[in-house]
């Protein structure tokens, strides 16, 4: 009796354990967004990020709630929507596009960034393999693409000799990628005029100067800048009828001939890897920052017709999307 009555408990017991561990709620972490930019212009790649998410195991409303904060286009106002995210309080900020200003405020939570830029000369790393602080993330830089975005100029325009170089000298590692520009430029014998555009009267004057100076085409680096202001870039080529390359396919949506460049939706869907690490117990500083994998060229059709540019059968065969 006394023997049945100990397996009727050695069976019982994981029964009850499992009831137990039904009962007990699934613990919520509370995440925070932060970004300078506003939400429209970055609900694709946010979609991206929350599948990278789900993909791990987090479900919106069941484990998982995520505190959005924009600034709206104002790069100032950083500061005080990332102390609103600490406040709350978050477990961890997911920062995009500002990563370095939130560097520099010393926050007592954990940052995974997205960053156009080059972490090592933003000051976020000191290699690639050792980021710096409490921050880690997702480099969307490529700098050696620009070469190969002034080919591809050159193939729609086998008579193109100078090309406008539209960037923001303030994006961290531009002197990369204009090094690698400038190099390509002396290989294919092209004149590069570089106009700087850090800020909006910056800009408004760098309009003025090139279409005074109208290029035959126009290559415009990628970063949060460019994205704010790339109808206005885009516009004031396409009025000289010279076409727009970039690296990033937002611009070819918005007019520019063509990008080459990172696929942004993996990078973002990526950036839900680091969010798991850190929220399992990882030190951001433990995790090497990570460059794209992927990549993606866009065509804008339109864009050429209007122009009355031919884009070569190959090129069109090799893009992985034409926008008719």
């Amino acid at each position: 009796m006394k023997r049945r009555t100990i397996l009727a408990s050695s069976l019982a017991s994981p029964l009850l354990s499992w009831a137990a561990a039904a009962q007990t709620p699934e613990r919520r972490v509370r995440i925070g967004w932060l970004s300078a930019q506003r939400a429209a212009s970055l609900a694709f790649y946010l979609e991206a990020f929350r599948r990278g998410l789900a993909e791990r195991g987090y479900e919106l409303g069941r484990n998982l709630e995520i505190e959005y904060r924009y600034g709206n286009d104002s790069a100032e106002r950083v500061p005080e929507l990332a102390a609103e995210l600490v406040r709350l309080p978050v477990e961890l900020i997911v920062v995009q596009g500002v990563a370095v200003a939130v560097s520099k405020l010393g926050l007592p939570v954990p940052v995974v960034y997205s960053l156009s830029g080059d972490p090592v000369s933003a000051g976020l790393a000191d290699s690639l393999a050792r980021p710096r602080g409490n921050m880690t993330g997702m480099s969307f830089m490529a700098a050696e693409l620009n070469a190969k975005r002034l080919q591809l100029l050159r193939d729609i325009n086998p008579h193109l000799r100078r090309v406008a170089l539209v960037a923001n000298p303030q994006h961290p590692g531009e002197h990369l990628e204009r090094a690698n520009a400038e190099q390509a430029a002396q290989h294919l014998g092209m004149e590069l005029d570089y106009y700087p555009t850090r800020s909006k009267n910056e800009l408004a004057n760098a309009m003025a100067a090139m279409l005074a100076r109208p290029p035959q085409a126009v290559s415009l680096f990628a970063d949060g800048f460019a994205i704010q202001n790339r109808q206005t870039i885009i516009d004031a080529a396409l009025s000289c009828r010279a076409p727009v390359i970039s690296g990033w396919s937002i611009f070819a949506r918005s007019g520019a001939i063509c990008t080459h460049g990172p696929r942004l939706e993996t990078s973002y869907r990526r950036l839900a890897y680091y969010v798991d690490r850190v929220l399992k117990g990882a030190k951001p500083t433990d995790l090497p920052i990570e460059q794209p994998t992927e990549f993606e060229f866009v065509i804008n059709l339109q864009t050429a017709r209007a122009l009355g540019l031919t884009i070569p059968p190959r090129l069109l065969a090799n893009a992985d999307e034409v926008i008719e």
